[in-house]
């Protein structure tokens, strides 16, 4: 049984447009929302070579990848600015000051005239992006239970995909005719479309399912979230999963360029690889209603193994230097799985926790992205000149991803079976 929740009387009434959004324009303004992380993060990586030459680095520079760490630890930061204080004031107040913030990193990070500066506006950037991806699937716990969420999660996350196909083909084309920080301006302007849309959000956290803002109510909640065993499991999954995602994120880039010069093609083929993390998560939202997501994700997570075992036993061929097309069709493979068992796992590890959904978002956010962005640093740093290192961890990282999305599924799937 859940644990009753009293209003706090000291929370104003809620203010704000009456109109509900459809459920199709919903979807769509929480999927957009949760895309502002990936715009922010995909849409600059064409800049890489602008960013070594404009700031006097080596051409295979690796040291730019702190713009993907610095951001990743932002958004491991910035989920408890906005989750707590969700869980009082509501989802759509928190909203407005994380795209605020967000486009005024975004400006800064324009305006920088050195490294570092660009390198503190990131992590001030990604503390503004959690904002939107933590309150959005926040929104979606408000309305959504059990498989439905996980339908949801799923949709949501194949139309998040489209920024990833579509943004480092757009950030090339900028800066071709354009100063490479337009891929700044960008966002920021982005950022200021969406809290003109977000007028048209309705509150879904209702005054009776409100918390109070205090030591003992995060306390209480945050206790929570660390004694169940399926919400921790999840947690430590998810982190080492984001370990992997960001390597790939940071780590591509410098693999096609310095393993194989072929540079000019990244967009085009991290396009190519973003379209199967949408046709992935397009599946999952079908045969989630099918299979269950409790089913579903520990055959993900079975397959997972068997392909990034494919990819690591590639990477090792010719010194670590493996024929390109081979490469690409086990990178096909392999990381598509690690994206896809993301949604499933954001649904099972909140779906418990109803009543401090801002609060459990906010943990999940900070514990999996400054893990997975310090897991995902050691494999950028571990670099060589070759795909071995990349490939021998992302194996190991997937491995014990999968041993606690098993961990965290046993007593449900004993009591599903009995």
């Amino acid at each position: 049984m859940q644990p009753t929740v009293q209003a706090d009387p000291t929370i104003p009434a809620v203010k704000g447009p009456r109109r509900d959004l459809g459920p199709r324009e919903f979807l769509l303004l929480v999927s957009v929302l949760s895309a502002t992380t990936a715009i922010g993060i995909d849409l600059v990586l064409p800049a890489f070579p602008n960013i070594r030459q404009q700031f006097g680095m080596a051409s295979d520079s690796s040291a730019v990848a702190w713009m993907i760490t610095a951001y990743f630890l932002g958004l491991a930061v910035g989920p408890w600015l906005y989750g707590p204080a969700s869980d009082r004031y509501g989802r759509r107040r928190p909203l407005y000051a994380g795209l605020a913030l967000y486009a005024v990193a975004a400006i800064i990070g324009a305006l920088a005239p050195t490294w570092p500066l660009i390198v503190i506006s990131r992590f001030v950037w990604g503390l503004g992006a959690s904002g939107p991806r933590v309150l959005s699937m926040a929104m979606v716990r408000d309305r959504f239970d059990g498989n439905a969420m996980a339908r949801v999660m799923s949709i949501s996350m194949a139309v998040f995909l489209i920024v990833p196909i579509l943004a480092p083909s757009l950030g090339a084309a900028l800066i071709a005719i354009l100063p490479w920080r337009v891929v700044f301006w960008l966002p920021a302007a982005i950022a200021g479309g969406l809290m003109l849309w977000c007028r048209r959000l309705p509150e879904t956290l209702t005054l009776e399912r409100r918390r109070p803002f205090t030591w003992s109510a995060v306390g209480t909640a945050s206790r929570e979230v660390f004694t169940h065993r399926q919400t921790v499991g999840f947690i430590v999954s998810m982190t080492f999963i984001f370990g992997i995602m960001n390597a790939y994120l940071a780590g591509s880039e410098v693999i096609l360029s310095d393993v194989y010069g072929y540079a000019k093609w990244f967009p085009l083929f991290f396009g190519c690889i973003a379209v199967l993390f949408a046709a992935m998560s397009l599946a999952n939202a079908r045969l989630v209603g099918r299979l269950g997501a409790l089913r579903l994700i520990r055959t993900e997570a079975a397959i997972g193994v068997v392909t990034m075992a494919v990819l690591m036993l590639v990477g090792q061929m010719n010194g670590g230097r493996p024929n390109f097309w081979l490469l690409s069709v086990a990178l096909c493979l392999s990381i598509p799985m690690a994206q896809a068992v993301v949604p499933i796992s954001n649904t099972l590890a909140l779906s418990p926790l109803p009543h401090v959904a801002g609060t459990a978002s906010s943990i999940i956010g900070t514990i999996t992205f400054a893990g997975g962005a310090l897991l995902g640093s050691v494999v950028t740093g571990a670099f060589n000149g070759t795909v071995r290192p990349f490939s021998i961890f992302v194996l190991g990282y997937f491995v014990v991803g999968a041993a606690f999305i098993f961990f965290a599924t046993a007593r449900a799937r004993a009591a599903e079976i009995r």
